[in-house]
Formats: structure tokens, sequence, C-alpha cells
């Protein structure tokens, strides 16, 4: 486990602009030592800041977009195209202004797919096309993703796992069907804690006083059963990207005072 890093922002503006500067270093490092990267896409208000700050960045276009595989730590199990789901969220604030490689895209299957309303062969489908993509220098059945990205939720949800029920707790597979979610829609695809592991650098996102005390809770060492995103971490960073708001409850030796 890699002991998590803070850094917090002036406001949640500033903390999208800073992190798509910092998402676009990395890729464009990743790129010039392996000659592609990897990275995991969340949703949400940050995630989506997090995606409009990149596409408006002048340094977008040192991404070679075609040589970028992006995958999602979790979805809204509605049809193709519904505004709710990520993947249709992140199209309109970033994907569809960038020359990606649609191959390289890895949406999650929608509940009008081939998989009809049954989201746990949904769910199965997509572990599937991870191990595929999986090589053998990598640490189980998904790829060493680059950076993985999650919002933390008010309640401490990372993805689609939600303290306490059965997704958080799942020890083996990468991917799972999630029912009865606290927050509408109660159906969802997310990967699970052992797949968000396998990343390089796992990056969390918290904008906003109603964050403040899941930021707290997850970084005071809480269980991960209880506080998901304490359970959340990458095999070489595991990085905490914070508003002052979503801060405020932390004790200020977590941080140091040049990330403020």
């Amino acid at each position: 486990m890699t002991p998590p890093q803070l850094v917090v922002h002036r406001d949640k503006e500033l903390m999208a602009q800073a992190a798509a500067a910092r998402l676009i270093t990395r890729i464009v490092d990743a790129q010039a030592s392996r000659g592609h990267a990897s990275v995991v896409l969340t949703g949400g208000r940050n995630g989506n800041g997090l995606l409009a700050a990149l596409a408006a960045a002048p340094a977008r276009d040192a991404v070679d977009w075609a040589r970028l595989d992006l995958w999602w730590g979790d979805e809204r199990f509605l049809p193709e195209g519904d505004p709710e789901r990520n993947i249709t969220q992140a199209r309109k604030a970033l994907l569809d202004a960038v020359p990606l490689d649609p191959a390289r895209v890895h949406a999650m299957p929608a509940s009008d797919g081939p998989y009809g309303k049954d989201v746990d062969e949904a769910a199965a489908a997509y572990a599937a096309e991870l191990a595929a993509a999986a090589g053998p220098e990598d640490h189980g059945p998904v790829p060493s993703f680059d950076v993985l990205m999650l919002g933390v939720g008010p309640d401490t949800h990372v993805a689609s796992l939600f303290p306490e029920l059965p997704a958080v707790r799942e020890t083996e597979r990468t991917v799972v069907g999630v029912h009865g979610a606290p927050k509408p829609p109660p159906v969802r695809v997310s990967l699970t804690l052992p797949a968000i592991r396998a990343a390089r650098e796992v990056w969390l996102l918290a904008a906003g006083e109603d964050k403040a005390e899941a930021a707290a809770i997850a970084l005071s060492g809480a269980g991960e059963i209880q506080a998901p995103a304490a359970g959340a971490y990458g095999r070489s960073r595991t990085l905490w990207l914070l508003d002052a708001a979503a801060a405020s409850q932390l004790p200020r030796a977590l941080y140091p005072p040049a990330s403020a």
C-alpha cells in the first residue's frame, strides 16, 4: 500500500486545471517511455470538470491521442447515449474534441447493449476485455493503468463501491454488477478494489464542502468496507487532489503549505 500524498488547491476550478496539467504530463511521459498510455476516467462533477479543463488546455495537443487507451472506473447501467452515463458526459466534455482511436475507448456496456438488462453479464464482459488487454508485465487480469482517477462521494464511495455493500467486499473479480446502489440509478457496473489497486497511480478527486467529512474519514485510517475511498490506492502512487473546502476538516499537518 502506498501512503497517500495530498495536494490542496484554492478552489475547484484551480484544482481541475492543475489536475488536467498533471494528467497531460503523466500521459506524455508514459507515451515517451512505452509508446502508449492507459487512463481510467471517472464521472461526476469533479471528473467532468477535469476533462473540460483538459479540453481547454493549450498543452492538450502534446498528447498523442491515438496512442491512449481510455477505460472507466464505473458506469450507470442505462441505455447508450443516456445523458446520465459517464461516457456520454465524457464525450461532451472532452472525447469528441480530440482525435482518439475509437478502438481504444473502452466504454462499459449499456443496458440496451448485447447483454440486455443482465448487468452481471455486462460486468463479466468488461472484465474479459480488461483481461485481454493485460500483458505479461501486468499484475493480474487488468492492465497496469498509468493513472486511475476516482471521484470521492460524500459517503466515501469511489467508483460504484458503496460502504458496506457487497461490491466493496469483492476480492476476486475485477468488475462487478452493482444492485441497489444508494444513489440513482441503482444498477451499475464497477471496477473492484483489486482492479483499482493494479494501477500505477490512483488519483482521488474531491472538491466542495460536502466532500470534507468523507476526505477526513478516508484519510484517518478508516477501514475500506466502511469507507471505500480508504481502500483505493496505487502500486507506485496514491494522490488526493482536493480544494480547500474539501480539505477543511483535515489536519493541516497532512499537506504542505505550498499546496494550498
